[in-house]
């Protein structure tokens, strides 16, 4: 159900149909082997005067293709989202990784400011944001070891949240190299950071 990506589509509400299909056949040509190829993200929008039509193998090329929908009606070639050009797009990612890494010190993004650029990271399909400012304590030094505290935690579990909806993987990475202990317990203590991650929803982590 895509309606919630949707809601900009003014045109559906004047009966102008739209038809989302899943494929198994690869979409595009892959940009260096010239070869067809099943690119995760991969998909093909036409616009005719029967509709428009999606195709894609996955919920991720699915969400691409109205993400790119969305800048044709925001576009002034639409005419403010009156009418839109017959025209056929097949599109592709060319790199596997593509996001930003807020890794560097100083202040932190705030979270309102994280919650808007994983928005624009969708609509701009990006796939990756990793999640490490060497000033949150809780990442980095003196308090790596220990549990996010509720309010924090509580903003973590929107942004992974957030990625979700804007199909980017959130990458939490941990910073302990100032003070570890290369023994059983800050293994241990490594582990349990992560277990703790996990469970509010973090998939992915870096070191």
């Amino acid at each position: 159900d895509y309606r919630n990506e949707l809601t900009f589509l003014s045109l559906s509400s004047k009966g102008f149909p739209l038809q989302i299909q899943l494929v198994e056949k690869p979409l595009v040509v892959d940009v260096v082997s010239k070869k067809q190829a099943n690119v995760d993200g991969a998909y093909s929008l036409k616009v005719s005067p029967r509709g428009i039509r999606i195709q894609a193998a996955n919920d991720v090329g699915v969400f691409y293709a109205i993400q790119t929908l969305r800048q044709l009606i925001e576009s002034p070639i639409a005419e403010g989202g009156r009418k839109l050009p017959c025209l056929e797009i097949n599109d592709a990612p060319v790199f596997p990784y593509r996001g930003v890494v807020e890794g560097f010190y100083g202040m932190p993004w705030s979270h309102a400011v994280r919650l808007s650029l994983i928005e624009f990271y969708g609509r701009y399909k990006l796939n990756t944001y990793i999640y490490g400012p060497k000033d949150d304590p809780y990442h980095s030094s003196p308090n790596w070891r220990l549990p996010y505290p509720e309010r924090e935690q509580r903003n973590i579990k929107e942004l992974v949240e957030a990625c979700r909806r804007n199909r980017v993987d959130f990458v939490w990475a941990i910073h302990p190299g100032k003070d570890i202990k290369w023994n059983e317990e800050d293994y241990q203590n490594l582990v349990r950071k992560f277990n703790l991650m996990y469970a509010d929803g973090v998939r992915s982590f870096a070191i």
